[in-house]
């Protein structure tokens, strides 16, 4: 038996990774045929670790064997920390949900780890939850008030409950699940696993990204097409904002009651922009050529004289590809990054002068000597981390350093699912462009327009309330982001 202790990694509290973190990524399968689909779901989640590296878990059942009978794993760390193989011995199912997390709403321990197992008395529930739901303050009240008795201080506590107790009342869960998503407001994709059934629900807004997979005799839900391709299985479709499906061996079943006006959608844009792997196709969109795109639009309204375009791994790789393209400026890889690094290695003594940028990246001194570089970068929230990066291309040579943002400036918190913190933190509150880009020591600086979203979202409604304050959704009266519920 491995020590326990390997399977609580120590989580790096890092000053300078202030990257922004997608709250979670979803999955679940039902296997028609009965085989066991434990280690299939370990591979989706493993495709899907980019969306959250804090925690995460397995549930399983046998649809022909006891209904209340749940198999399930979960604990801190990566997926390969947490599960042995020898774990999907015991993990005997044909239908399952997973779930990998990074905490923006409550705290980060193991019992705040997904899926969620509920037994009630119609039977059992597994639920995995990807978003943010700004009323489960007062949702959470309510139901205390009543008797009940949380185990977690998460908002998908609070989805599950009243899931459970809409289905007293309803014939079915898939009713059930409607009648509690009248109730809950925010974002949300949900996969939710009962006896018989695997079920897909997607907030009307559509703010995080779920889709319908198959293979062979086995369908599949999943936050991101890139875990379909992963496992084998063949895309389906997108589930509908506002939609239900529900997936039974007589079909699937759409419930589309809740679908509100196109227009009024609100799709998170950050998913074409940093969260999603860039092999991933949202609502039809590919990511990696929103990225493109990006970097094209950027090399329109902010041009520059330079040598060199290079981007700051993984995501500003392609926008920097795009720009390189408008421009005609050469393209190349100024930095290797160390894909062995999560956020699992142990933090750096204040003494000590190894700092985490330098850990998880390296500057090709060769490539960027004697230069003048474009850096093509997805974000600065804090300027931290940026400021970091264009010293270290300075140091290796770059004669100047231009820094280019994928995105607009973060002006404003999200209450949806993602980290972006209280405006006093953020690096462009009250700040020019110039002051920032004097803050991070480049040369120049330059960000994505607000009207060149539309572009990177091919015309799909989108969400922009980080760079607008513009939000879809009444925004809580009290800051409920790291709140424990």
């Amino acid at each position: 038996m491995r020590d326990e202790k390997l399977r609580q990694p120590m989580v790096m509290e890092d000053e300078a990774d202030d990257r922004l973190h997608e709250e979670c990524g979803v999955f679940g399968i039902y296997d028609f045929d009965g085989n066991d689909i434990a280690s299939t779901i370990y591979y989706g989640l493993f495709s899907l670790q980019h969306r959250g590296q804090e925690s995460c878990g397995i549930a399983v059942s046998d649809t022909n064997g006891p209904k209340r009978k749940v198999l399930s794993q979960k604990g801190m760390g990566l997926v390969n920390e947490v599960f042995l193989p020898e774990d999907f011995e015991k993990l005997k199912g044909d239908i399952g949900v997973g779930h990998v997390r990074y905490s923006t709403a409550g705290a980060s321990t193991r019992e705040n780890a997904q899926p969620l197992v509920l037994n009630y008395v119609k039977g059992t529930l597994g639920l995995a939850h990807n978003g943010n739901l700004i009323n489960a303050h007062e949702l959470r009240a309510e139901l205390e008030y009543t008797g009940a008795i949380f185990q977690t201080t998460i908002d998908s506590e609070v989805i599950a409950y009243h899931i459970a107790r809409e289905r007293l009342k309803e014939p079915t869960v898939e009713k059930a699940v409607v009648q509690a998503m009248k109730k809950i407001k925010g974002a949300y994709s949900l996969v939710v696993m009962s006896p018989r059934k695997l079920i897909g629900a997607r907030d009307p807004f559509g703010f995080k990204p779920l889709c319908i997979g198959k293979r062979d005799n086995a369908y599949i839900l999943t936050s991101e097409t890139c875990a379909l391709d992963t496992i084998g299985a063949e895309f389906v479709r997108d589930v509908l904002p506002g939609e239900v499906v529900t997936i039974t061996r007589d079909g699937i079943i759409s419930d589309k009651s809740l679908c509100i006006d196109e227009k009024k959608q609100a799709r998170c844009v950050f998913e074409y922009i940093y969260f999603a792997r860039p092999d991933s196709v949202i609502d039809g969109v590919s990511v990696y050529k929103s990225r493109i795109e990006a970097g094209k639009c950027l090399a329109k309204s902010s041009p520059v004289d330079a040598d060199l375009v290079v981007g700051v791994p993984e995501s500003g790789n392609p926008a920097a590809l795009g720009y390189s393209m408008q421009s005609g400026i050469p393209y190349g890889v100024a930095f290797i990054k160390n894909t062995y690094v999560g956020r699992t290695f142990i933090k750096p003594k204040q003494s000590q002068r190894e700092s985490s940028v330098n850990v998880k990246l390296n500057v090709l001194s060769d490539i960027v000597r004697g230069k003048r570089v474009i850096m093509i970068d997805d974000s600065i929230v804090r300027g931290t981390t940026s400021g970091r990066i264009v010293g270290m291309l300075k140091k290796a040579g770059a004669t100047e350093v231009h820094v280019r943002i994928s995105s607009p400036p973060f002006l404003h918190p999200c209450y949806f699912g993602t980290d972006i913190p209280n405006e006093e933190q953020l690096i462009a509150h009250n700040r020019s462009v110039e002051e920032i880009g004097k803050m991070i020591g480049a040369d120049s600086l330059g960000y994505l327009r607000v009207e060149d979203l539309k572009e990177i979202s091919a015309g799909l409604p989108y969400c922009s309330a980080c760079f607008t304050g513009d939000y879809p959704l009444e925004p809580p009266t009290v800051d409920i982001r790291g709140l424990e519920d």
